[in-house]
């Protein structure tokens, strides 16, 4: 069987094409220059299933057809495990009897890495446009494939993502939530779209990605039915949320875990305030006001701070002073919990962190023609993020340690 062997080149877009099929070139052309990280599970499932389709056109037939055309038969698999850029991959490599065979794609080295993860990215970034991802996938195996073997690799993926968001949880003693939104396009309209993320922290002090959930929903309910599902995977013991104020989230939260604890998010808090205070006044003196309350040693400090800052405003700038008043409570109860969880307790800037991450994979998309393939790309993402965080050191020391 002869294999194409040159490297993988794109040619220059005319200019008759229109602007999808331009930015459709772009982005392959930055993925080429600079990479697409991680994917390693996704990688894993589209070579496996791409070397099943390169083993049906040798063949001849499809699994289990009776064809005259038939040139041999599958004979099994057999494990192999390569080594790449992003980890190890372990592999299920086909066999073949009656007739000679060995994946191109394994003979291609980091030529087909390279095309599995132009594969990977445009099946994300165009919400699994078979007509696209077909013509890739040419350029991963050196033959031509259907659309119905596209959707076979793309059904495949989304199960295993699919089976990471459902797994089962268990005790989770810090419950982190945040969202973010992301442009979707609805019936010929374009909408925004809440992206939820939950993080957890154990109580041996190892961080986790609980769930992520996409809908277009209102924000109470979208929340409601995000917690209620964390639950329902066995979610419990938790002792404290962190979050910042997220519209619907309030309600959700009272209706979902009772009686918790909450914590607002520090960090959003002090940008919050400054709506609130007047021109004439200085930002850094109040914002240095606020974090001398923050960083006090423990609660009835803090509260002392606060009931002064209060006062010092109250007649320069009344609406500052009352919302201080009813606001940065609600960023004080993290002193009612270990002094050393304090500090990655009061924000969640972990989580913005991670947002940050995933923005800086959406933003080549700029708008997702769909729900479910924004679900598919933040997944990925949080996926190989959760998967860093299982071998990293413990987030918080154990109490009292």
């Amino acid at each position: 069987m002869t294999h194409r062997e040159h490297p993988i080149e794109f040619e220059p877009v005319p200019q008759q094409r229109d602007s999808h099929e331009q930015g459709w070139h772009d982005v392959l052309t930055l993925l080429v220059d600079h990479g697409f990280e991680g994917f390693a599970n996704a990688m894993q499932i589209l070579l496996n299933e791409a070397m099943k389709l390169e083993r049906e056109t040798v063949l001849g037939a499809h699994r289990y057809e009776r064809t005259p055309m038939r040139r041999g038969y599958a004979n099994g698999f057999k494990p192999k495990t390569i080594e790449t850029r992003v980890g190890s991959l372990e592999l299920s490599v086909p066999k073949t009897r009656g007739v000679e065979f060995y994946p191109s794609s394994l003979e291609r080295g980091s030529r087909s890495e390279r095309a599995l993860k132009l594969a990977i990215a445009e099946m994300y970034l165009q919400g699994v446009s078979t007509r696209k991802v077909t013509a890739v996938m040419q350029e991963l195996c050196g033959l031509d494939v259907t659309s119905m073997d596209v959707s076979r690799a793309m059904r495949a993926l989304d199960e295993e993502f699919q089976r990471w968001r459902e797994r089962p949880l268990g005790e989770i003693v810090y419950l982190l939530l945040d969202a973010r939104y992301e442009k979707v396009r609805v019936g010929g309209t374009v909408v925004s779209c809440a992206l939820l993320i939950a993080t957890g922290i154990t109580a041996d002090g190892q961080r986790t990605i609980l769930g992520v959930s996409v809908s277009l929903s209102e924000a109470e309910v979208h929340w409601r039915e995000f917690l209620a599902s964390l639950q329902e995977r066995g979610l419990h013991g938790v002792r404290l949320i962190v979050s910042d104020d997220h519209k619907g989230l309030e309600a959700a939260r009272q209706a979902r875990f009772p009686g918790v604890p909450w914590q607002r998010c520090q960090f959003h808090l002090a940008q919050n305030m400054l709506a609130y205070l007047p021109p004439s006044l200085s930002q850094d003196e109040a914002s240095a006001d606020l974090r001398a309350v923050f960083n006090a040693p423990n609660r009835v400090e803090a509260n002392r701070l606060l009931e002064m800052m209060v006062k010092k405003y109250q007649a320069t700038a009344p609406k500052l002073a009352t919302w201080l008043e009813s606001n940065v409570p609600e960023g004080l109860t993290v002193f009612d919990f270990p002094a050393e969880h304090r500090r990655r307790l009061r924000t969640n800037n972990g989580l913005e962190r991670l947002n940050r991450e995933i923005k800086r994979r959406t933003r080549v998309a700029t708008l997702f023609p769909n729900e479910a393939s924004l679900l598919r790309l933040a997944t990925a993402v949080l996926m190989e993020t959760d998967e860093e965080w299982q071998t990293e050191k413990r987030y918080l020391p154990k109490e009292n340690q």
